[in-house]
């Protein structure tokens, strides 16, 4: 597996990071051993986890793979904000809960130190300078390598890069927001920060729920039984009635057209386009079983076409919102 620089960052992690949000539930220990193995075996060194997955059980089934490894050819990410347990500060990006949530997961994983450590979301109640303060301490202490946050707006990301470098702290160096195929709003804002700001950008959801990988074909009126396009089964990207309509099934022509001109299956595709869009370090893969895990790492080690990734990227493509669209058109737009 090929390895890219995270951000501006001088930290090489693997094109494509095994999540870990499925460790406890969908996949049980034993699997998510074997899950590890499987990753590990294939090259990879880049690991994300958070302390909500399981409620904390997929910290600590990582923790206890890594007693029997050599922790620093890996690289272990992990992400705090959202409650944990009770009280009133047991969530958040102040600094009495990021110290605390960072010690809980520590303790967790069974390391002394993380490699990325990342806010999960924006805390619109703390001052951005505590929160900002805080992880830089923690780095200058050693216990945090690297910073990075998920689903920041773009506009948090850019005052959070600004307020670091004015004061002197610790820069963030990598994005977690949703992009794929699908979801591509990201793109208007989000992806040029990251890019003029030395940010690695490590999406979540590549294949949208399972929806890029080719089970739904256009001609489907419901999501088949025991999918996650159930209702009510992931809140986060939707389900069937919010999710379909022409462009979705556009895209998904696109896709398993191109899957069989490469001869490769469409959730390989789904990643591999993601992974040569500009400003991508590393597709966040998750899996609940050795076989699905084998299938997501043969996206790598191969590319698309120019016109392969035009016909993907075409599929998808909406009119830009303003102001982009009238910017687009500026005689001194650099190509």
């Amino acid at each position: 597996m090929d390895h890219r620089y995270l951000g501006a960052s001088g930290l090489l992690v693997s094109e494509l990071c095994l999540g870990s949000m499925t460790f406890g539930g969908e996949a049980d220990e034993p699997t998510s051993r074997k899950l590890l193995d499987r990753y590990a075996e294939a090259g990879g060194n880049f690991i994300d986890s958070a302390d909500v997955y399981g409620d904390g059980a997929s910290e600590e089934i990582i923790g206890r793979w890594l007693a029997g490894r050599d922790r620093d050819t890996l690289v272990i990410a992990t992400k705090f904000f959202w409650p944990t347990g009770g009280g009133p500060n047991d969530h958040g990006a102040g600094r009495k809960h990021i110290i605390s949530a960072l010690h809980a997961s520590l303790r967790r994983l069974g390391t002394d130190y993380v490699d990325l450590y990342q806010v999960h979301a924006f805390d619109e109640s703390t001052p951005l300078e505590e929160t900002l303060s805080t992880l830089d301490t923690l780095v200058r202490a050693g216990t945090v390598r690297h910073l990075g946050v998920s689903n920041f707006a773009s506009w948090q990301l850019q005052k959070s890069v600004d307020v670091a470098r004015h004061r002197g702290w610790e820069p963030f160096v990598a994005s977690q927001p949703l992009y794929n195929l699908i979801d591509r709003d990201i793109e208007h804002e989000h992806v040029p920060v990251c890019r003029n700001e030395g940010v690695g950008i490590v999406p979540w959801a590549p294949l949208r729920g399972g929806w890029l990988t080719g089970k739904y074909r256009r001609g489907m009126t419901s999501a088949p039984a025991d999918t996650r396009w159930e209702p009510g089964k992931q809140p986060w990207l939707g389900d069937w009635e919010t999710s379909v309509d022409e462009r979705t099934w556009r895209i998904t022509d696109a896709l398993l057209s191109v899957a069989g001109e490469v001869e490769r299956n469409p959730a390989q595709v789904a990643l591999r386009w993601l992974l040569q869009r500009p400003g991508v370090t590393a597709p966040i893969i998750g899996a609940r079983t050795v076989d699905q895990l084998a299938d997501n790492l043969g996206a790598s080690g191969w590319s698309l076409t120019g016109p392969q990734m035009e016909t993907l990227t075409a599929a998808g493509d909406r009119p830009l919102p303003y102001p982009h669209g009238y910017l687009a058109k500026s005689p001194r737009r650099r190509p």
